[in-house]
């Protein structure tokens, strides 16, 4: 049995991390203890211990229990557990752990409602994905979501210890594994116990002995940790929480965080998404405050595009940079967004006369636009209307705060009232 099976917590204070609910006095640990089960979402990366969790509430219940992995089921099997539900066997009730239930259909999660609804079905289901978009709603409704969160590398050292004692007792493997190979595989792993367990697992049976001790250092918990230092999966949530960080820490002006996002994509090997990214922040959060933001991405884009990983990574980090040590401005985004949503409410009918290209009105005559052109004025500028009548006087561009935008408003001020005293 693999090293992290053998070791798995078999009471709840061995369970590690996740002390924001588990710990003494928090809401899942004052459930267990109650014995009054209601059903359940536990939400988190793998390796956080949400099978762990089910399996020692499991333990301590009267209900029959069963567990189902969504990925492989059917609706016949569904089916058989609620007749079991329904027999002698089920008459205290029976306990379904489901794992991995966003892989289920809309069919196969609405045939658990009558169960749970009744109360002879109590549901445990794990997701690695937001049960808030992956979980049919009516199930969602009647359950109660706990997150589990990556557990810290300190808190997995002790696990690492506790498993090579158990080598030493119960595998025969007497092993010396330094300081830094034990700190490299619990900060290596990605916050997943299992993946350290496993790596730590490699190391004892892959290190060299001597005088019949096996050597596990650094250099060798490289080798077996390189893959794991960040979980990556492009199509789930963790993808798109990177790429939020991303944009958020460049929005919130802090480089170093940035270029910590910028990393994990890159070290995931997914270039194109953070390069899609940076273009689009570029006119979103710099904007108009520092117009040539843009244009520097661009170049830096190309580069990276031209040049390839790894080196890709020192044009896109120096874009990162950039964007998060410039002045932001929203003002352009939030200006298209606010015309976006009277466009999709109907409104801007029609248009002005003098912005319409020129053309006759009718057969046999035509009618003069009345269209000013400013460059025939001074200053460039003339008073006229560009807006169609519903929407005259509308305003959907503010200047922004910054040094850029308000020389540009202050300019237009002076043009318009210059104009207003002639």
């Amino acid at each position: 049995m693999p090293l992290a099976d053998t070791m798995r917590p078999q009471r709840i204070e061995e369970v590690v991390g996740q002390r924001h609910i588990l710990g003494e006095g928090k809401v899942l640990t004052r459930i267990m203890e109650s014995n009054i089960l209601p059903n359940m979402i536990f939400y988190g990366p793998s390796g956080t211990g949400k099978s762990t969790v089910a399996k020692i509430i499991a333990k301590n219940t009267d209900k029959q229990f069963f567990r189902l992995n969504a990925t492989t089921i059917s609706l016949s099997d569904m089916k058989e557990v609620m007749k079991e539900a329904d027999s002698l066997l089920g008459s205290n009730g029976v306990l379904l752990f489901l794992d991995e239930i966003q892989y289920l259909n809309k069919k196969q999660q609405q045939s658990l409602l009558d169960y749970i609804e009744t109360g002879r079905v109590t549901l445990i289901a794990s997701t690695t994905e937001n049960p808030y978009f992956y979980v049919y709603s009516a199930i969602l409704s009647r359950s109660t979501v706990f997150e589990f969160k990556p557990i810290t590398g300190d808190d997995i050292l002790p696990v690492l210890r506790r498993g090579i004692v158990y080598a030493k007792e119960h595998l025969q493997i007497d092993a010396s594994v330094t300081e830094a190979a034990l700190n490299h595989i619990a900060q290596g792993c990605g916050g997943d116990v299992r993946k350290a367990l496993n790596a730590l697992e490699l190391c004892l049976y892959a290190g060299a002995k001597q005088n019949n001790q096996v050597i596990v250092d650094k250099d060798l918990a490289k080798q077996f940790t390189q893959q794991s230092i960040q979980r990556f999966d492009r199509s789930g949530d963790e993808h798109y929480d990177t790429l939020s960080g991303l944009q958020k820490s460049i929005r919130g002006s802090d480089p170093d965080a940035a270029l910590h996002y910028l990393g994990r994509l890159l070290a995931g090997g997914d270039m194109l998404s953070a390069i899609r990214r940076l273009l689009v922040i570029a006119a979103e959060d710099i904007g108009l405050a520092y117009p040539q933001a843009i244009s520097i991405t661009k170049a830096c884009v190309d580069s990276a595009l031209q040049i390839g990983l790894p080196e890709a990574r020192i044009p896109l980090a120096e874009a990162v940079v950039l964007l998060a040590t410039a002045p932001k401005s929203d003002s352009a985004y939030k200006g298209i967004a606010k015309a976006m949503e009277d466009i999709q409410n109907g409104k801007g009918i029609g248009y002005p006369r003098c912005v319409q290209n020129q053309h006759t009105d009718g057969e046999g005559g035509s009618l003069g636009q009345n269209y000013r052109n400013p460059h025939s004025y001074a200053l460039h500028y003339v008073e006229q209307n560009y807006m169609p009548e519903d929407l005259i006087g509308r305003q959907y561009y503010v200047y922004g705060e910054n040094k850029t935008e308000q020389a540009a408003k202050s300019y237009w001020k002076a043009v318009k009232t210059k104009n207003e005293n002639r």
